[in-house]
Protein backbone atom coordinates (compact mmCIF):
# COMPACT_ATOMS: atom_id res chain seq x y z
CA UNK A 1 0.00 0.00 0.00
CA UNK A 2 1.20 3.60 -0.84
CA UNK A 3 0.26 6.52 1.22
CA UNK A 4 1.93 10.15 1.32
CA UNK A 5 2.30 12.61 3.92
CA UNK A 6 3.82 15.97 3.42
CA UNK A 7 6.68 18.45 5.04
CA UNK A 8 8.97 20.78 3.90
CA UNK A 9 12.30 21.91 3.68
CA UNK A 10 13.77 24.82 4.75
CA UNK A 11 16.01 27.00 1.86
CA UNK A 12 17.77 30.31 3.46
CA UNK A 13 14.62 31.75 4.07
CA UNK A 14 11.81 30.07 2.65
CA UNK A 15 10.93 26.54 2.76
CA UNK A 16 9.37 24.28 -0.38
CA UNK A 17 6.77 21.06 0.09
CA UNK A 18 8.53 17.94 0.13
CA UNK A 19 6.40 14.69 -0.39
CA UNK A 20 7.24 11.95 1.81
CA UNK A 21 5.98 8.29 0.15
CA UNK A 22 6.52 4.86 1.78
CA UNK A 23 5.18 1.77 0.09
CA UNK A 24 5.14 -1.12 2.31
CA UNK A 25 5.53 -4.43 0.38
CA UNK A 26 6.72 -8.16 0.81
CA UNK A 27 10.29 -8.56 2.28
CA UNK A 28 11.51 -7.47 5.32
CA UNK A 29 14.38 -4.68 4.77
CA UNK A 30 14.06 -0.81 5.71
CA UNK A 31 14.64 1.87 2.32
CA UNK A 32 14.93 5.37 2.83
CA UNK A 33 15.68 7.60 -0.95
CA UNK A 34 15.84 10.89 -2.22
CA UNK A 35 19.05 12.28 -0.90
CA UNK A 36 18.46 11.75 3.14
CA UNK A 37 20.98 12.83 5.30
CA UNK A 38 22.53 10.64 8.04
CA UNK A 39 19.21 11.96 10.53
CA UNK A 40 17.43 10.83 8.21
CA UNK A 41 18.88 7.84 7.53
CA UNK A 42 19.18 7.00 11.23
CA UNK A 43 15.24 8.22 11.72
CA UNK A 44 13.93 4.63 11.31
CA UNK A 45 15.21 3.53 14.68
CA UNK A 46 14.16 6.64 16.75
CA UNK A 47 10.25 5.92 14.57
CA UNK A 48 10.39 2.04 15.60
CA UNK A 49 11.27 2.83 19.49
CA UNK A 50 8.40 5.76 19.27
CA UNK A 51 5.67 4.09 17.87
CA UNK A 52 6.28 0.69 20.01
CA UNK A 53 5.62 3.23 22.99
CA UNK A 54 2.79 4.38 21.97
CA UNK A 55 1.53 0.93 21.79
CA UNK A 56 1.39 0.39 18.15
CA UNK A 57 3.46 -1.77 15.97
CA UNK A 58 6.47 -1.08 13.81
CA UNK A 59 5.52 -3.46 10.36
CA UNK A 60 8.14 -6.41 9.73
CA UNK A 61 8.03 -5.91 6.15
CA UNK A 62 10.09 -4.14 3.58
CA UNK A 63 9.11 -0.30 3.90
CA UNK A 64 10.57 1.89 0.61
CA UNK A 65 10.37 5.51 1.72
CA UNK A 66 10.82 7.99 -1.14
CA UNK A 67 11.49 12.56 0.05
CA UNK A 68 10.59 13.87 -3.55
CA UNK A 69 11.65 16.09 -5.00
CA UNK A 70 14.23 13.03 -5.17
CA UNK A 71 16.82 15.83 -6.62
CA UNK A 72 17.16 17.91 -3.55
CA UNK A 73 19.30 16.82 -0.72
CA UNK A 74 17.28 16.33 2.64
CA UNK A 75 18.69 17.68 6.18
CA UNK A 76 17.70 17.05 9.76
CA UNK A 77 15.65 15.10 12.29
CA UNK A 78 12.50 16.89 11.71
CA UNK A 79 10.77 14.07 9.18
CA UNK A 80 10.41 11.73 11.96
CA UNK A 81 6.99 12.55 12.73
CA UNK A 82 5.57 12.47 8.41
CA UNK A 83 7.52 9.05 7.92
CA UNK A 84 6.07 7.30 11.23
CA UNK A 85 2.67 8.67 10.46
CA UNK A 86 3.24 7.55 6.77
CA UNK A 87 4.25 4.04 8.40
CA UNK A 88 1.28 3.58 10.32
CA UNK A 89 -0.93 4.99 7.59
CA UNK A 90 -0.04 2.17 4.83
CA UNK A 91 0.19 -0.64 7.43
CA UNK A 92 -3.43 -0.01 8.20
CA UNK A 93 -2.95 1.59 11.80
CA UNK A 94 -4.27 4.96 10.47
CA UNK A 95 -7.50 4.85 8.45
CA UNK A 96 -7.93 8.73 7.72
CA UNK A 97 -7.45 9.64 4.37
CA UNK A 98 -6.98 13.32 6.02
CA UNK A 99 -3.09 12.72 6.41
CA UNK A 100 -2.26 14.46 3.11
CA UNK A 101 -4.17 17.65 4.11
CA UNK A 102 -1.41 18.71 6.19
CA UNK A 103 1.71 19.79 6.95
CA UNK A 104 3.25 17.63 9.63
CA UNK A 105 6.73 17.91 10.77
CA UNK A 106 8.37 16.62 14.08
CA UNK A 107 11.57 14.83 15.35
CA UNK A 108 10.69 11.99 17.93
CA UNK A 109 11.99 10.91 21.00
CA UNK A 110 12.47 7.03 21.82
CA UNK A 111 9.42 7.08 24.12
CA UNK A 112 7.19 8.75 21.25
CA UNK A 113 8.06 12.67 22.30
CA UNK A 114 7.40 15.25 19.92
CA UNK A 115 10.93 17.66 19.72
CA UNK A 116 10.98 20.72 18.91
CA UNK A 117 12.37 21.93 14.72
CA UNK A 118 14.18 25.08 13.08
CA UNK A 119 12.05 26.82 10.94
CA UNK A 120 8.10 26.52 11.99
CA UNK A 121 7.24 29.81 10.24
CA UNK A 122 8.79 29.48 7.12
CA UNK A 123 7.27 26.17 6.85
CA UNK A 124 3.61 27.35 7.51
CA UNK A 125 3.89 30.19 5.34
CA UNK A 126 4.91 27.45 2.63
CA UNK A 127 1.91 25.18 3.95
CA UNK A 128 -0.57 28.29 3.41
CA UNK A 129 0.55 29.02 0.29
CA UNK A 130 0.57 25.37 -1.16
CA UNK A 131 -3.45 25.40 0.13
CA UNK A 132 -2.74 22.86 2.96
CA UNK A 133 -5.66 22.43 5.02
CA UNK A 134 -3.05 22.87 8.57
CA UNK A 135 0.37 22.28 9.79
CA UNK A 136 0.47 19.53 12.76
CA UNK A 137 4.35 19.81 14.94
CA UNK A 138 5.88 20.09 18.05
CA UNK A 139 3.81 22.40 20.88
CA UNK A 140 7.04 24.23 21.47
CA UNK A 141 6.34 25.46 18.10
CA UNK A 142 3.10 26.29 17.67
CA UNK A 143 2.94 29.84 18.34
CA UNK A 144 5.50 30.78 16.54
CA UNK A 145 3.64 29.03 13.26
CA UNK A 146 0.25 30.38 14.47
CA UNK A 147 1.38 33.57 13.27
CA UNK A 148 -0.12 32.71 9.56
CA UNK A 149 -3.43 33.36 9.68
CA UNK A 150 -6.29 31.55 7.98
CA UNK A 151 -3.93 28.11 8.85
CA UNK A 152 -5.25 25.52 11.22
CA UNK A 153 -1.98 25.06 13.63
CA UNK A 154 -2.08 22.20 15.93
CA UNK A 155 0.70 21.90 18.53
CA UNK A 156 1.74 18.26 19.92
CA UNK A 157 3.42 17.13 22.35
CA UNK A 158 3.54 13.15 21.74
CA UNK A 159 3.35 10.88 18.56
CA UNK A 160 0.19 9.00 20.43
CA UNK A 161 -1.49 12.44 20.40
CA UNK A 162 -1.34 12.84 16.47
CA UNK A 163 -2.39 9.09 15.66
CA UNK A 164 -5.66 10.22 17.81
CA UNK A 165 -5.87 13.28 15.91
CA UNK A 166 -6.49 11.26 12.58
CA UNK A 167 -8.15 8.57 13.91
CA UNK A 168 -11.00 10.81 15.27
CA UNK A 169 -10.73 9.69 18.83
CA UNK A 170 -9.22 13.26 20.17
CA UNK A 171 -9.38 16.24 18.53
CA UNK A 172 -7.05 19.11 20.41
CA UNK A 173 -7.75 22.74 20.02
CA UNK A 174 -6.30 25.01 17.35
CA UNK A 175 -3.41 26.92 18.47
CA UNK A 176 -4.35 30.42 17.97
CA UNK A 177 -1.95 33.98 18.02
CA UNK A 178 -3.12 37.44 17.50
CA UNK A 179 -0.77 38.90 15.16
CA UNK A 180 -2.03 42.24 15.96
CA UNK A 181 -2.49 42.02 19.44
CA UNK A 182 1.35 40.25 19.59
CA UNK A 183 2.48 43.28 17.35
CA UNK A 184 1.45 45.93 19.51
CA UNK A 185 2.78 44.79 22.79
CA UNK A 186 4.85 47.73 24.33
CA UNK A 187 8.14 47.69 22.05
CA UNK A 188 10.09 49.90 24.53
CA UNK A 189 10.33 48.17 27.37
CA UNK A 190 14.10 48.18 27.32
CA UNK A 191 16.42 47.45 29.95
CA UNK A 192 18.60 50.19 29.17
CA UNK A 193 18.33 53.94 28.78
CA UNK A 194 20.25 56.69 27.31
CA UNK A 195 19.39 58.61 30.62
CA UNK A 196 21.63 56.28 32.30
CA UNK A 197 24.51 58.39 30.40
CA UNK A 198 26.38 61.08 32.08
CA UNK A 199 28.02 63.11 29.32
CA UNK A 200 28.67 62.75 26.09
CA UNK A 201 26.39 64.35 24.46
CA UNK A 202 28.21 64.85 21.38
CA UNK A 203 28.18 60.96 21.06
CA UNK A 204 24.48 61.24 21.81
CA UNK A 205 24.01 63.26 19.09
CA UNK A 206 26.00 60.88 16.12
CA UNK A 207 24.05 57.87 17.59
CA UNK A 208 20.76 60.23 17.07
CA UNK A 209 21.93 60.49 13.28
CA UNK A 210 23.10 57.49 12.85
CA UNK A 211 19.43 55.36 14.03
CA UNK A 212 17.95 58.11 12.25
CA UNK A 213 19.45 57.52 8.53
CA UNK A 214 20.39 53.74 9.45
CA UNK A 215 24.03 54.70 9.05
CA UNK A 216 27.19 52.42 10.18
CA UNK A 217 29.26 54.37 13.06
CA UNK A 218 32.38 53.26 14.81
CA UNK A 219 33.08 54.82 17.70
CA UNK A 220 36.79 55.59 18.81
CA UNK A 221 38.11 56.22 22.48
CA UNK A 222 39.95 54.92 25.79
CA UNK A 223 38.98 51.99 27.78
CA UNK A 224 36.39 53.33 30.24
CA UNK A 225 34.97 56.22 27.73
CA UNK A 226 31.48 54.75 27.76
CA UNK A 227 31.11 53.29 23.98
CA UNK A 228 29.84 49.63 24.95
CA UNK A 229 27.49 51.45 27.02
CA UNK A 230 26.55 53.73 24.19
CA UNK A 231 26.07 51.19 21.68
CA UNK A 232 24.07 48.84 24.10
CA UNK A 233 20.98 51.62 24.12
CA UNK A 234 21.12 52.23 20.11
CA UNK A 235 18.28 49.97 19.93
CA UNK A 236 16.41 52.00 22.45
CA UNK A 237 16.53 54.78 19.88
CA UNK A 238 15.50 52.86 16.74
CA UNK A 239 12.18 53.13 15.01
CA UNK A 240 9.62 50.56 16.63
CA UNK A 241 9.61 47.15 14.02
CA UNK A 242 7.30 47.30 11.24
CA UNK A 243 4.53 44.37 10.58
CA UNK A 244 6.66 43.23 7.86
CA UNK A 245 10.12 43.66 9.30
CA UNK A 246 8.74 41.67 12.35
CA UNK A 247 8.23 39.05 10.29
CA UNK A 248 11.53 39.12 8.55
CA UNK A 249 13.14 39.00 11.91
CA UNK A 250 11.50 36.23 12.78
CA UNK A 251 11.50 33.87 10.05
CA UNK A 252 15.22 34.46 10.27
CA UNK A 253 15.72 33.74 14.24
CA UNK A 254 13.28 30.51 12.95
CA UNK A 255 15.74 29.09 10.73
CA UNK A 256 18.41 29.28 13.12
CA UNK A 257 16.17 27.92 16.32
CA UNK A 258 16.87 31.09 18.12
CA UNK A 259 13.10 31.97 19.23
CA UNK A 260 11.48 30.90 22.66
CA UNK A 261 8.44 28.17 23.05
CA UNK A 262 6.61 31.37 24.32
CA UNK A 263 7.68 33.85 21.49
CA UNK A 264 5.54 33.75 17.98
CA UNK A 265 6.49 37.26 16.87
CA UNK A 266 9.84 39.79 17.31
CA UNK A 267 8.12 42.52 18.42
CA UNK A 268 12.42 44.40 19.51
CA UNK A 269 14.55 45.11 17.23
CA UNK A 270 17.62 42.47 17.45
CA UNK A 271 20.68 42.98 19.03
CA UNK A 272 23.84 40.93 18.46
CA UNK A 273 27.27 41.04 19.99
CA UNK A 274 29.42 38.57 18.77
CA UNK A 275 32.97 38.16 20.33
CA UNK A 276 35.94 38.46 19.01
CA UNK A 277 37.34 35.03 18.40
CA UNK A 278 34.02 34.81 15.79
CA UNK A 279 34.70 32.62 12.82
CA UNK A 280 34.22 33.90 9.58
CA UNK A 281 31.56 31.35 8.59
CA UNK A 282 29.83 31.99 12.50
CA UNK A 283 29.43 36.02 11.08
CA UNK A 284 28.14 35.51 7.83
CA UNK A 285 26.77 31.94 7.80
CA UNK A 286 27.39 29.28 6.01
CA UNK A 287 28.34 25.52 6.68
CA UNK A 288 28.04 22.41 5.00
CA UNK A 289 24.00 22.56 6.39
CA UNK A 290 24.31 26.33 5.59
CA UNK A 291 22.59 28.48 8.66
CA UNK A 292 22.27 32.12 8.97
CA UNK A 293 25.20 34.09 10.78
CA UNK A 294 25.31 37.16 13.03
CA UNK A 295 24.71 39.54 10.51
CA UNK A 296 21.20 37.74 9.62
CA UNK A 297 20.86 37.61 12.98
CA UNK A 298 20.74 41.04 13.36
CA UNK A 299 18.88 42.23 10.28
CA UNK A 300 16.82 44.94 11.01
CA UNK A 301 18.60 45.90 13.74
CA UNK A 302 22.28 46.28 15.43
CA UNK A 303 25.46 44.34 14.82
CA UNK A 304 28.19 45.63 17.46
CA UNK A 305 31.29 44.71 16.99
CA UNK A 306 33.60 45.45 20.62
CA UNK A 307 37.02 46.12 20.16
CA UNK A 308 37.20 45.83 16.32
CA UNK A 309 40.64 45.19 15.67
CA UNK A 310 40.95 42.19 17.85
CA UNK A 311 38.49 40.39 14.97
CA UNK A 312 40.68 38.45 12.66
CA UNK A 313 41.04 40.35 9.75
CA UNK A 314 39.65 37.56 7.20
CA UNK A 315 36.15 38.15 9.32
CA UNK A 316 35.84 41.86 9.14
CA UNK A 317 36.79 41.49 5.27
CA UNK A 318 33.71 39.38 4.40
CA UNK A 319 31.52 41.73 5.52
CA UNK A 320 31.94 44.24 3.16
CA UNK A 321 29.76 42.46 0.71
CA UNK A 322 26.93 42.38 3.07
CA UNK A 323 27.70 45.79 3.75
CA UNK A 324 26.58 47.37 0.57
CA UNK A 325 24.37 44.58 -0.75
CA UNK A 326 22.43 44.10 2.76
CA UNK A 327 21.90 39.95 1.84
CA UNK A 328 24.32 37.46 1.95
CA UNK A 329 24.64 34.82 -0.68
CA UNK A 330 25.98 31.46 0.96
CA UNK A 331 27.60 29.41 -2.27
CA UNK A 332 27.76 25.75 -2.34
CA UNK A 333 28.14 23.14 -5.42
CA UNK A 334 24.22 21.79 -5.56
CA UNK A 335 22.44 24.63 -4.46
CA UNK A 336 23.30 28.89 -3.40
CA UNK A 337 20.74 29.96 -0.62
CA UNK A 338 20.48 34.07 0.26
CA UNK A 339 19.97 35.50 3.50
CA UNK A 340 19.10 39.37 4.19
CA UNK A 341 21.91 41.08 6.19
CA UNK A 342 20.30 44.77 6.21
CA UNK A 343 21.52 45.69 9.58
CA UNK A 344 23.03 48.60 11.08
CA UNK A 345 26.43 48.16 12.24
CA UNK A 346 27.97 49.71 15.64
CA UNK A 347 32.06 49.25 16.27
CA UNK A 348 34.47 50.82 18.58
CA UNK A 349 37.85 49.98 18.77
CA UNK A 350 40.61 51.74 21.26
CA UNK A 351 42.94 54.68 19.48
CA UNK A 352 46.42 51.98 20.23
CA UNK A 353 47.32 48.95 22.03
CA UNK A 354 47.71 50.53 25.07
CA UNK A 355 44.37 52.17 25.05
CA UNK A 356 45.24 56.03 25.67
CA UNK A 357 46.52 57.84 22.21
CA UNK A 358 44.76 61.09 22.54
CA UNK A 359 44.08 61.28 25.96
CA UNK A 360 43.58 63.92 27.56
CA UNK A 361 45.67 63.50 30.70
CA UNK A 362 46.96 60.06 30.52
CA UNK A 363 50.15 59.37 28.35
CA UNK A 364 50.50 56.88 25.81
CA UNK A 365 53.09 54.22 26.04
CA UNK A 366 53.22 52.66 22.70
CA UNK A 367 56.47 52.55 20.70
CA UNK A 368 56.99 54.60 17.05
CA UNK A 369 54.37 53.15 14.93
CA UNK A 370 52.49 50.83 17.05
CA UNK A 371 49.27 53.30 17.03
CA UNK A 372 49.45 53.17 12.74
CA UNK A 373 50.12 49.17 13.14
CA UNK A 374 46.87 48.70 15.60
CA UNK A 375 45.05 51.19 13.86
CA UNK A 376 45.75 48.82 10.24
CA UNK A 377 44.35 46.28 11.74
CA UNK A 378 40.77 47.86 10.11
CA UNK A 379 41.44 48.12 6.47
CA UNK A 380 40.73 51.09 4.44
CA UNK A 381 37.66 49.78 2.32
CA UNK A 382 35.84 48.43 5.57
CA UNK A 383 36.08 51.95 7.11
CA UNK A 384 35.74 53.38 4.46
CA UNK A 385 31.84 51.88 4.17
CA UNK A 386 30.83 53.29 7.95
CA UNK A 387 29.20 56.74 8.04
CA UNK A 388 30.12 58.21 10.85
CA UNK A 389 33.73 57.72 13.00
CA UNK A 390 33.67 59.05 16.40
CA UNK A 391 36.02 60.17 18.98
CA UNK A 392 35.06 59.27 22.49
CA UNK A 393 36.64 61.47 25.16
CA UNK A 394 36.33 60.32 28.90
CA UNK A 395 33.68 61.79 31.15
CA UNK A 396 34.78 64.19 33.81
CA UNK A 397 33.62 63.74 37.19
CA UNK A 398 31.70 67.29 36.93
CA UNK A 399 29.59 65.13 34.80
CA UNK A 400 29.60 62.15 36.13
CA UNK A 401 28.17 63.79 39.84
CA UNK A 402 25.95 65.77 37.74
CA UNK A 403 22.09 65.87 39.25
CA UNK A 404 20.40 66.82 36.07
CA UNK A 405 18.67 63.92 34.23
CA UNK A 406 19.64 63.33 30.99
CA UNK A 407 17.80 63.20 27.88
CA UNK A 408 15.29 59.75 28.11
CA UNK A 409 15.70 57.29 24.93
CA UNK A 410 11.98 57.79 24.20
CA UNK A 411 12.61 61.79 23.85
CA UNK A 412 15.29 60.87 21.32
CA UNK A 413 13.11 57.95 19.63
CA UNK A 414 10.40 60.11 18.87
CA UNK A 415 12.88 62.62 16.70
CA UNK A 416 14.31 59.59 15.01
CA UNK A 417 10.86 58.42 13.95
CA UNK A 418 9.87 61.62 13.06
CA UNK A 419 13.15 61.80 10.58
CA UNK A 420 12.22 58.14 8.93
CA UNK A 421 8.94 59.56 8.32
CA UNK A 422 10.42 62.14 6.15
CA UNK A 423 12.39 59.27 4.48
CA UNK A 424 9.53 57.38 3.70
CA UNK A 425 7.68 59.85 2.12
CA UNK A 426 10.55 60.51 0.06
CA UNK A 427 11.03 56.48 -0.85
CA UNK A 428 7.53 55.81 -1.06
CA UNK A 429 6.56 53.27 -3.43
CA UNK A 430 10.32 51.90 -3.95
CA UNK A 431 10.75 48.56 -2.37
CA UNK A 432 13.18 47.44 0.46
CA UNK A 433 14.16 51.54 0.71
CA UNK A 434 13.22 53.20 4.34
CA UNK A 435 16.56 54.94 5.16
CA UNK A 436 18.86 57.02 3.31
CA UNK A 437 21.71 55.09 4.08
CA UNK A 438 19.95 52.39 1.49
CA UNK A 439 20.24 54.68 -1.41
CA UNK A 440 22.19 53.95 -4.28
CA UNK A 441 24.70 56.70 -5.87
CA UNK A 442 22.46 57.34 -8.65
CA UNK A 443 19.27 57.97 -6.08
CA UNK A 444 22.08 60.09 -4.22
CA UNK A 445 22.57 62.35 -6.68
CA UNK A 446 19.42 63.10 -7.30
CA UNK A 447 17.84 63.17 -3.89
CA UNK A 448 21.20 65.40 -1.98
CA UNK A 449 21.13 68.46 -4.05
CA UNK A 450 24.17 70.79 -2.43
CA UNK A 451 24.57 74.79 -3.04
CA UNK A 452 28.19 75.98 -4.49
CA UNK A 453 28.79 77.03 -0.99
CA UNK A 454 28.31 73.24 -0.36
CA UNK A 455 30.28 72.48 -2.87
CA UNK A 456 33.48 74.28 -2.45
CA UNK A 457 33.29 73.05 1.40
CA UNK A 458 32.90 68.87 0.29
CA UNK A 459 35.66 69.80 -2.03
CA UNK A 460 38.60 71.29 0.11
CA UNK A 461 37.30 68.17 3.04
CA UNK A 462 37.97 65.13 0.17
CA UNK A 463 41.46 67.13 -1.03
CA UNK A 464 42.36 67.37 3.14
CA UNK A 465 41.27 64.62 4.29
CA UNK A 466 42.18 62.07 1.03
CA UNK A 467 38.60 60.92 0.82
CA UNK A 468 37.12 58.52 -1.90
CA UNK A 469 34.45 58.60 -3.92
CA UNK A 470 32.30 56.33 -1.72
CA UNK A 471 33.04 58.32 1.32
CA UNK A 472 31.74 61.73 -1.12
CA UNK A 473 28.53 59.69 -1.20
CA UNK A 474 28.24 58.52 2.41
CA UNK A 475 28.86 62.53 3.60
CA UNK A 476 26.18 63.43 1.18
CA UNK A 477 23.49 60.62 3.00
CA UNK A 478 24.52 61.68 6.42
CA UNK A 479 24.36 65.20 5.35
CA UNK A 480 20.60 64.40 3.80
CA UNK A 481 19.70 62.88 7.44
CA UNK A 482 20.84 65.69 9.43
CA UNK A 483 18.38 68.15 7.51
CA UNK A 484 15.94 65.28 8.31
CA UNK A 485 16.34 65.41 12.04
CA UNK A 486 15.96 69.42 11.65
CA UNK A 487 13.11 69.19 8.70
CA UNK A 488 15.00 71.24 6.28
CA UNK A 489 14.25 69.99 2.79
CA UNK A 490 17.66 71.04 1.50
CA UNK A 491 21.06 70.33 3.01
CA UNK A 492 22.78 73.49 4.21
CA UNK A 493 26.16 74.02 4.67
CA UNK A 494 26.13 73.62 8.34
CA UNK A 495 24.86 70.25 7.87
CA UNK A 496 27.84 69.18 5.34
CA UNK A 497 30.29 70.28 8.12
CA UNK A 498 28.19 68.42 11.03
CA UNK A 499 28.85 65.49 7.80
CA UNK A 500 32.24 65.90 7.30
CA UNK A 501 33.37 66.78 10.85
CA UNK A 502 31.85 62.96 11.69
CA UNK A 503 34.73 61.68 8.67
CA UNK A 504 37.80 63.17 10.56
CA UNK A 505 39.05 59.72 12.05
CA UNK A 506 39.98 58.80 8.48
CA UNK A 507 42.87 56.28 9.18
CA UNK A 508 45.17 58.47 7.11
CA UNK A 509 44.25 61.56 8.46
CA UNK A 510 44.04 60.87 11.98
CA UNK A 511 47.05 59.63 14.38
CA UNK A 512 49.05 60.74 11.56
Amino acid sequence: MLVKTYGSAVFGVDALTITIEVSIGGGNKYHIVGLPDNAIKESLRRIESAIQSAGLKMPRQKIVINLAPADIRKEGSAYDLPIALAILAASGQIESPETGDYFIMGELSLDGGLQPIKGALPIAIQAKAAGFKGFILPKDNSREAAIVSDLHVYGMSRLSEVVSFFNNKEKPERVFVNSADTFLRPQDSYEFDFSDVKGQENIKRALEIAAAGGHNLILIGPPGAGKTMLAKRVPTILPPLSLQEALETTKIHSVAGKLNAIDSLMTARPYRCPHHTISDMALVGGGAHPQPGEISLAHNGVLFLDELPEFKRSVLEVMRQPLEDRNIVISRARMSVVYPASFMLIASMNPCPCGFYNHPEKACICGPGMVQKYLSKVSGPLLDRIDLHVEVTPVHFSELSSPVVAEKSALIRSRVIAARAIQGLRFEGKADLYCNAQMSPKMVRKICHINEEGQELIKKAMEKLGLSARAYDRILKVARTIADLAKCEDIKPEHLAEAIHYRSLDRDSWAS
